[in-house]
């Protein structure tokens, strides 16, 4: 007997519950945004709504046999519902049958075939006027208007278990089998137009298309999610891989990590996860059903998304539902039916997902894999995303420095307190001195040294609403010319120059453009660091001192200083200018080899790794040229401040930003976590833990200097990116990743990544010899750059005109400029 008073709970009720006479363990189930369909007793077809008492519940006869598929129909005017079993092939009209059943007459369908087969699966096209039907290894495509069938398509070597139309091409049709491939159709010609490998040792089960993204997304029977691009130029290639055990596994860890494991605890709620930890290890989550899922909530009920990065899917499995972000390959939220004792389904043999586009709500129906019962269950989305919030969310951490040094911070005694110092005088006249004025040198105008000027403590805050006026200065503070990157999507795509960098084949290891554009900083293997012209022309300047392989290069905010660092655990400072060495780090002086360095907050520090540390060191080149004693160093540095890494490993990269004053550090783990530290408070901010699946070898911020978003914004953006484990963004505001970037192999090198000034481009070094553009808002690559000849190692933008430069393992850098 149907029930429909169900049980509560905050996150998730059952608002429907029937009892069929036959097993229910793999029945047909159909969603559309309004309706569910299922069958009763085997042969009869049941709509439910969740719209008023009037709408509960439309049975549907017409079947002799067992049904065994249902799907509705893609146009809401007319809703059509079609059933399948080895008897009929059925039509029905959702709106006319229920008004013939309130006149208490028997609603009839339009019968379409009979195929006297078992009919695995049915999908209609976007216009509802052809059905593709699975039976067995085969594909017949209906018409419905005049009940005939238009094609078969053969080709598979096992049964087809799903069907799609695709959205933008309107002849083509995919499909997956239980022979563990996808194939691609053109149904009007008949013609097979593309036909996927194996993919696993399991069938594929279910298939989505995701238009927004020109994506096909499969699951198979053991959890595994493959989605391919299906851009034209792509050739179908794999986007990612998502195995759902490790993603559950990972999703949990990371909360668990940070104390934000915490569903509502009721007396129906129960958690078992770290009762089942053993358990829950070795299950599988097979994919039952794939829907769409827009997390963009009305009336901001739900604050913790973006909506630039809501696109997700809901995934049905047998004992959970998961909402997988579409932009990382993330979990977003997971809902395992064990966790509420009060559901009266468990254990899914069959799962479907309903959810209207404007609703916060979504619905369930399941079918008991070891009964007779199917559940309806009402889902608040924005219950459950609050019950599972990322760590970090509702923190306000931010690149851009919005606030006062404290005086607590490392920042503060590095630049305000001097030693002995005066009261501040910000009068323009002189304060006159208790002492008789007698002249102390020959020179009738001496310049100030600035030790009567106040203190600089307030912060800088870049301007977002600057109007550009359309004649410029021509000269800057920094005395170069200024060049503004153009916001227009400029493409670098054709290679103009390659150039070798020694006459043997030498590693390049590092690339940095100057914040002019001017010139380009790159180390080498063989010891020395090269600073070519931003076009690659003439004779490099060569700086020489390392006794290892230099594995860092920085320039300073003024671009006077050159910062490297090398595999002999030294770290220098050079006149770029002169080629000059001003400053020198010997091993001695850290307990550890330097793994990263830079300059920190305008060239006021230096900011460097060793071990599981980071150190900030404050320093002073002397300008003072002594023939006579220049063999001694005057230049001097200082620890200031320094800090471990929370959990203890070593740090395998870091990032800060120079070019504006900013509290935040970016530290990278070999435990696989990024740390995000903040200098103003002294201490760890956050901590993200499983951030890739091997640990991380290179952080990149977004540092440019014009976006098409907020500034605020864009400077939150950072990259990390790991051996064999593809290149990721992170959004510092929520600590969430926002966007995964898959298509380019880096099994094996650190291959570099770097963003585009205009913060539209992303370009990673690969093995297979390419480099791959992508824009941020997509996780397919736009386009591929050839003509290199190994593995490139490092990219580099131009931050003031269309250009990037590639370095690869064989010692040769490429420019590449727009058209």
């Amino acid at each position: 007997m149907p029930s429909t008073h169900g049980h509560t709970s905050d996150i998730v009720a059952e608002r429907y519950l029937v009892e069929s006479q036959k097993s229910a363990a793999h029945a047909p189930l159909a969603c559309s945004a309004q309706h569910c369909a299922f069958p009763l007793d085997g042969n009869r077809l049941c709509v439910w709504s969740p719209k008023g008492p009037s709408h509960q519940l439309l049975t549907l006869q017409g079947h002799h046999q067992l049904i065994t598929a249902v799907v509705f129909g893609n146009q809401a005017d007319p809703l059509q519902l079609c059933s399948a079993s080895q008897d009929y092939i059925i039509l029905w009209n959702v709106v006319e049958c229920r008004e013939k059943t309130l006149e208490g007459l028997t609603p009839r369908g339009t019968i379409l075939g009979s195929l006297l087969q078992k009919v695995l699966c049915l999908r209609f096209s976007l216009d509802d006027r052809a059905v593709a039907v699975c039976v067995g290894n085969k594909i017949s495509v209906l018409d419905v208007e005049k009940q005939s069938v238009l094609v078969e398509l053969q080709g598979h070597q096992g049964s087809v278990t799903a069907v799609e139309f695709c959205p933008w091409q309107a002849h083509t049709l995919i499909s997956v089998s239980e022979d563990r491939s996808f194939k691609v159709w053109d149904y009007c010609e008949g013609s097979l137009i593309y036909s996927s490998s194996i993919l696993t040792a399991y069938p594929l089960l279910n298939l989505l298309i995701s238009e927004e993204n020109r994506q096909l997304v499969t699951g198979s029977a053991d959890g595994q999610l493959w989605i391919f691009s299906l851009m034209e130029t792509h050739h179908y290639h794999c986007v990612a891989h998502v195995n759902l055990r490790k993603k559950n596994e990972t999703f949990f860890t990371r909360r668990m990590t940070t104390g934000q494991c915490s569903l509502p605890e009721d007396s129906q709620y129960h958690s078992g996860h770290e009762e089942d930890k053993s358990r829950e290890a070795e299950a599988t989550f097979p994919v039952l059903s794939l829907a769409h899922c827009d997390l963009c909530l009305p009336d901001s009920q739900c604050g913790v998304f973006s909506s630039d990065y809501t696109k997700c899917l809901w995934i049905g499995s047998s004992t959970a539902l998961f909402i997988l972000n579409l932009g990382s390959f993330e979990l977003e939220a997971a809902l395992h039916f064990k966790d509420f004792q009060s559901l009266s389904v468990h254990v899914a043999g069959s799962c479907a997902v309903m959810r209207e586009a404007i609703s916060p709500k979504a619905f369930c129906i399941l079918a008991s894999m070891f009964g007779n019962k199917i559940a309806v269950l009402e889902i608040s989305l924005v219950a459950l995303l609050s019950s599972q919030q990322y760590p970090g969310t509702g923190r306000t951490l931010q690149v851009l420095a919005s606030g006062h040094v404290l005086p607590t911070s490392p920042l503060y005694f590095g630049i305000v307190k001097k030693k002995n110092s005066k009261p501040a005088n910000t009068k323009r006249h002189a304060v006159k001195s208790v002492m008789e004025d007698r002249p102390l040198v020959f020179h009738t105008k001496i310049r100030s040294s600035g030790y009567t000027s106040a203190p600089h403590v307030t912060m800088f805050s870049p301007k977002t609403n600057i109007k550009h006026n359309s004649k410029r200065s021509s000269k800057c503070k920094n005395n170069y010319k200024c060049r503004e990157y153009p916001l227009e999507s400029f493409l670098p795509r054709n290679l103009i120059r390659q150039v070798a960098v020694a006459q043997e084949p030498v590693a390049v290891s590092c690339l940095q453009f100057s914040g002019d554009g001017q010139r380009l900083a790159c180390g080498l293997a063989n010891h020395l660091s090269l600073v070519f012209n931003a076009s690659l022309s003439g004779i490099p300047a060569a700086f020489s001192g390392h006794d290892g392989a230099v594995s860092t290069v920085c320039w300073s905010h003024d671009m006077r200083w050159l910062l490297s660092t090398g595999r002999d655990r030294t770290l220098r400072v050079w006149s770029a200018h002169r080629t000059e060495l001003m400053l020198l780090l010997a091993p001695e002086s850290l307990p550890k080899p330097v793994t990263a360095a830079q300059f920190y907050y305008l060239d006021s520090f230096i900011l460097l790794s060793s071990g599981p540390e980071f150190w900030l060191l404050k320093y002073h080149i002397d300008l003072c040229r002594d023939d006579i004693r220049r063999y001694k160093p005057k230049s001097r540095y200082k620890p200031i401040f320094r800090l471990p890494l929370t959990g203890g490993a070593d740090v395998t990269s870091l990032s800060a930003v120079n070019d504006f004053y900013s509290y935040i550090i970016l530290t990278a783990g070999r435990d696989r976590t990024v740390e995000v530290f903040d200098l103003n408070a002294g201490c760890s901010a956050a901590v993200l833990a499983e951030v890739h699946s091997r640990p991380v070898h290179q952080i990149c911020q977004n540092k440019g200097s014009s976006f098409t978003t907020p500034q605020s914004l864009a400077y939150n953006l950072f990259l990390t990116t790991a051996v064999g484990d593809g290149v990721r963004l992170w959004d510092l505001r929520t600590l969430r990743c926002v966007r995964r970037f898959e298509g380019h192999p880096n099994r094996c090198y650190p291959c570099g990544v770097a963003f585009s000034p205009c913060g539209r481009l992303m370009a990673c070094g690969a093995e297979d010899r390419h480099a791959y553009v992508y824009e941020m808002g997509s996780s397919s690559f736009l386009y591929r750059l050839a003509g290199h000849t190994d593995t490139i190692a490092e990219v580099a933008f131009n931050p003031a005109a269309p250009q990037l430069t590639t370095a690869t393992l064989d010692g040769k850098l490429q420019l590449f400029v727009a058209e």
